[in-house]
């Protein structure tokens, strides 16, 4: 694709001057970008691994005679390599900026809708940056006319670490600990409501979006929300969930010591010192020696904590009461949440377990609970432990199981819920299935249409033939139409429905034949979150 670049200078007012770049294709300017703006103070030093700080009041990015120069990217938070890439060069723990996108043209009447995404990665590796021509097409090509705003936010270790030792310091100035990562979202998502106006977008018009961890991350931010946000200072307004879902009960401080316990010995920090002591060698330890040190854990992921400051100990059991769908309901708020055919495909890939049922188990209670993860493999594998009929190998139970409590079942216990308790199908609740790919999604065709190979359809990538637009166009335009706040021809009456693009290009509405299965390990898992919490 041609498209060129040239400076743009925007007088914000109240932020100051910033330069940025306007994108053009052809010679004609489709959009403008500013990347790498600060939303928060840098998390370093005696701010590692604590919560984000907000810019002073009057903070001010630039002046008329000397702007801000934002035509890069955000910092990249450092993280463990995804299929072997790995870029050091773009690593800073300074990374708590984030990147806007705005459309050419005249904005509507009361300002651009906002999108507000937030990107994937096992909340453990990713970033928001894209590239020019990638923005370039999505701006121009797509029916998605709307501020596409993307954070950077603390991943892995540095984003969701959590302790006993970690929780004390941070009582001292009435926080919990944990959820760093989580509550960086929340600042730039707050920051974005606060200055959006000032780049053109209506801030009473903000959609919450996210894919894979972003998508989990997404629903964080609706609970958080929902429960800690009153309603006169809520900002979200519809929360889109490209393959992922609510999951289990996060785990509590006391099972997350034994992850924080297993790094300091990975570390060579003796587990005797002090708390202080800990911590400080902790902040001291260079960022590289973090990340690599992953590789020698048994319990690899970071990940969400139950603090009841974030995330509430109630917040499976609002759900399976009803008041989490009624409190949406009065909040007039909406959701899309859907997946893809193969999921387990890729998920199988990060971190694969060993090939056996103590690597599988082993390999999930990095990620989820322990009680979850002893329900949910003696309900596949029996008291025995043998492998499940259909399963190849135990790789392919560790890929199957990752992909059913991050998406396909617990997405359709939470489905329930909320249509049992007011959300209508078709109308507040969104379901969708994908079972095609187009040929420029990035990933090998022996995957299938796995996680993350549909993300060509909602960024609209590139390399989409012309062919591909015709069979994607009702959908862009649907989910244009959801952004902007309007009505959306979705197709589906029931809950057990899902609208479909089929493998064939076609566009149908599908009858759930997981919709049991999903139920099942939905209350197999999370039926007993009321006597759960209290362990936590």
């Amino acid at each position: 694709m041609n498209y060129t670049t040239a400076p743009h200078t925007l007088d914000t007012h109240q932020l100051g001057s910033v330069t940025g770049l306007t994108l053009c294709q052809k010679s004609k300017p489709v959009g403008h970008s500013f990347g790498g703006i600060p939303y928060a103070l840098p998390p370093l030093g005696a701010f590692r691994f604590r919560r984000p700080r907000p810019l002073p009041l009057h903070y001010r990015y630039g002046t008329k005679s000397n702007p801000g120069n934002f035509t890069g990217n955000c910092a990249v938070c450092p993280q463990p390599a995804w299929q072997n890439s790995r870029n050091e060069e773009s690593w800073n723990e300074d990374c708590l900026h984030l990147n806007i996108y705005i459309p050419a043209g005249s904005a509507p009447k009361n300002g651009w809708p906002v999108f507000f995404y937030i990107h994937g990665g096992f909340l453990q590796w990713g970033n928001p940056n894209m590239a020019p021509e990638s923005i370039t097409h999505l701006l121009n090509d797509s029916a998605l006319r709307c501020i596409i705003v993307q954070p950077a936010y603390r991943l892995n270790t540095f984003g969701f670490i959590a302790s006993a030792e970690l929780h004390n310091e941070a009582a001292r100035d009435g926080h919990a600990a944990g959820n760093m990562g989580f509550w960086d979202q929340r600042l730039a998502l707050e920051w974005t409501h606060s200055n959006i106006r000032a780049f053109g977008g209506d801030p009473g018009n903000i959609t919450v979006a996210g894919y894979s961890a972003g998508s989990h991350s997404t629903f964080q931010q609706l609970a958080h929300e929902l429960y800690f946000v009153p309603d006169e200072k809520a900002v979200i307004k519809r929360v889109i969930m490209w393959s992922n879902g609510p999951g289990v009960q996060a785990k509590g401080i006391v099972e997350q010591q034994k992850q924080f316990d297993e790094l300091l010995r990975v570390l060579g920090i003796p587990l005797s010192l002090s708390a202080e002591e800990k911590l400080k060698r902790l902040r001291e330890t260079p960022a590289k020696v973090i990340v690599d040190s992953q590789k020698d854990m048994s319990i690899t992921e970071f990940r969400a904590t139950t603090d009841d400051s974030f995330v509430s100990r109630e917040t499976i059991a609002h759900i399976n009461s009803g008041d989490f769908a009624r409190r949406m309901k009065r909040r007039g708020m909406k959701l899309m949440n859907g997946e893809c055919r193969d999921e387990h495909n890729l998920y199988r890939q990060w971190r694969t377990a060993k090939d056996s049922y103590d690597g599988v188990y082993t390999r999930l209670c990095a990620d989820y609970p322990e009680i979850a993860v002893s329900k949910l493999l003696l309900d596949y594998c029996g008291a025995s432990k043998t492998l499940p009929p259909g399963m190849k190998d135990w790789q392919d139970l560790f890929g199957h199981a990752y992909a059913n409590l991050q998406v396909h079942c617990l997405e359709r216990g939470f489905h329930r819920a909320l249509v049992d308790h007011g959300l209508q199908p078709g109308k507040d609740l969104l379901r969708y299935r994908i079972e095609w790919r187009a040929e420029c999604c990035g990933y090998p065709p022996e995957w299938g249409v796995t996680h993350a190979t549909d993300m060509a359809i909602w960024f609209w990538y590139p390399g989409l033939t012309d062919e591909d637009k015709r069979i994607l166009k009702p959908w862009n335009e649907a989910l244009a139409a959801f952004v902007h706040g309007d009505d959306v021809e979705w197709g589906t009456k029931g809950v057990k429905e899902a609208r479909r693009l089929r493998s064939d290009g076609k566009t149908d509405v599908w009858a759930d034949n997981r919709w049991e299965e999903g139920l099942h390990v939905w209350q197999l898992l999370n039926e007993e979150a009321d006597r759960v919490k209290s362990r936590l």
